[in-house]
């Protein structure tokens, strides 16, 4: 007698456009119960570029690509010269990069000071390279547990070597995927960053400024250089499309002392 596979069993199904919903909902619910195993009611999520380096790779990297180069700049093709720009930019951005792990260590060590596991503030990333790799890299280092909320993309393959494992989710859908970043977060540092960066902080505040955030949630830009180079925040301002409290959103700290400080200051009972 033949017997049919039952729907959940189905793999063509669940995998088809019908099933949308099934899945979305299996990517809401199982990382809520695996958080919940793990005692996860606490996060400080680190955001920055996928491209940073560690500040010695990039300079070993650097200095390798030159020693291969005609001295005369004259005599480098255009490939080699935008090639020998990237490196150079790497290095310029690698420094954050070593900042970022001896953050997020400083501040995994002061989490695991508390006693209750309920009450800790875990290091949360996207889980990829670059500063996602430092966050769980310095929570590592530490002796800590850490998140990783990665991504399926097509240049991104899993998440980072310094995750904890039981904490490392890879997901489809960025909406899903940013609910979690922001659900047990309770504090935001912004490293510098391309688009998604730039998409992850600007969503942040929306939802703060028009207050569909139910929670105090301080959000750090670290680097005044990258940030007051890049935007002009009292532009925003001027041309009256923000209010001059939404400025108080945020703020920019500048070292890994000053961002302890504040990052602990703003999670104190």
């Amino acid at each position: 007698m033949n017997k049919p596979n039952k729907a959940y069993d189905n793999s063509s199904f669940l995998k088809s456009p019908h099933a949308r919903p099934i899945r979305v909902q299996c990517e809401l619910i199982e990382p809520d119960v695996r958080l919940a195993e793990n005692n996860v009611e606490n996060t400080i999520v680190l955001f920055g570029s996928a491209r940073s380096k560690d500040s010695t790779q990039a300079q070993n990297e650097l200095n390798a690509y030159v020693e291969n180069l005609p001295e005369d700049p004259a005599q480098r093709s255009d490939k080699q010269t935008g090639e020998l720009e990237k490196k150079e930019r790497i290095l310029l951005l690698s420094k954050y990069y070593d900042q970022a792990v001896q953050l997020s260590e400083r501040l995994t060590k002061w989490s695991l000071e508390t006693e209750d596991p309920k009450k800790r503030h875990l290091i949360c990333s996207g889980g990829g390279p670059g500063m996602m790799e430092a966050a769980n890299k310095g929570a590592h280092q530490a002796g800590g547990s850490s998140i990783a909320l990665g991504i399926s993309l097509p240049f991104e393959q899993g998440v980072n070597q310094y995750a904890t494992p039981e904490l490392s989710f890879e997901f489809h859908y960025f909406f899903i995927r940013k609910f979690y970043f922001l659900y047990h977060a309770k504090a935001i540092v912004v490293f510098p960053g391309g688009f998604g960066t730039m998409d992850e902080l600007f969503e942040t505040l929306t939802l703060a400024q028009t207050g569909k955030l139910d929670k105090k949630l301080p959000v750090f830009l670290y680097g005044r250089e990258f940030w007051e180079g890049l935007i002009n925040f009292d532009h925003f301002v001027k041309w009256g499309v923000i209010s001059p409290g939404d400025l108080d959103l945020f703020k920019i700290v500048d070292d890994t002392e000053e961002a302890f400080l504040e990052i602990t200051a703003s999670l104190a009972p």
